[in-house]
C-alpha cells in the first residue's frame, strides 16, 4: 500500500522527467552543433596523407628493430664479436672491454631511438584520428537511439490517450447502464 503512488506524485515525477529529458536534448543539440562546425573545419581528418620517405623509413626501422628476428640476429652478432675477440687474444681487433662494440651499439641506439619515436608519433596521430572517428560515430548512434526513444514515447502517449478515452467511454456506458437499472427498479 505504501508503494502506491498518488496521481499527483506520478504527474510531478513525469514533469521532472520531461524537464530532465528536455535539458538533455538541449545539451546534445548544442554538442551536435559544435561538432558539426569542427567536422566541417577538419573534413579530411580521416584521410591520412601518404607517408613521406622519412616516415616510411622510420616505420621500417621501428618494425625491424622491434622484432624477435632482429634481437636474435643482433644477439648472435654480439656473441660472435665477443668470442672472436676473446679467442684471438693479443691480435683482437676489439680487445676487452670491447670499446668498439660499445661505440657501435651506442651509434645504433642513437639513430634507432629517434626513428622509433617518429614511427610511434605517427601511429599515435593515426590512433587519435581513429578515436575521434569512433567518438563521432558513437554520438551519431546516441542521437539515433534518442530519436527512437522519442518515437516510442510518442507511440506510448498516443496509446495511453486511446486507452484513457476507451476507459472514459466504458465509464460512461457503465454509468448509463447503472442509471437505467436504478430507474428500472
Amino acid at each position: 500500500m505504501a508503494s502506491h503512488q498518488t496521481p499527483t506524485t506520478s504527474a510531478a515525477h513525469t514533469l521532472d522527467d520531461t524537464r530532465a529529458l528536455e535539458l538533455l536534448r538541449q545539451h546534445r543539440r548544442a554538442h551536435r552543433q559544435k561538432n558539426a562546425i569542427s567536422a566541417t573545419l577538419t573534413a579530411d581528418h580521416l584521410n591520412m596523407p601518404p607517408p613521406t620517405r622519412g616516415q616510411w623509413l622510420a616505420d621500417i626501422v621501428a618494425a625491424t628493430v622491434g622484432s624477435w628476428r632482429f634481437i636474435i640476429v643482433q644477439s648472435t652478432a654480439i656473441v660472435v664479436w665477443i668470442i672472436g675477440n676473446v679467442l684471438t687474444g693479443a691480435h683482437a681487433w676489439d680487445p676487452y672491454p670491447f670499446i668498439l662494440l660499445n661505440l657501435l651499439l651506442s651509434f645504433q641506439a642513437a639513430y634507432t631511438a629517434p626513428a622509433i619515436m617518429m614511427s610511434q608519433n605517427r601511429q599515435s596521430e593515426m590512433d587519435r584520428r581513429h578515436a575521434q572517428n569512433d567518438y563521432e560515430i558513437n554520438v551519431k548512434a546516441e542521437l539515433e537511439i534518442e530519436l527512437l526513444h522519442e518515437k516510442i514515447d510518442i507511440m506510448k502517449e498516443q496509446e495511453l490517450l486511446v486507452l484513457t478515452q476507451a476507459v472514459r467511454d466504458l465509464s460512461i456506458q457503465v454509468k448509463t447502464l447503472s442509471d437505467r437499472l436504478n430507474t428500472a427498479t
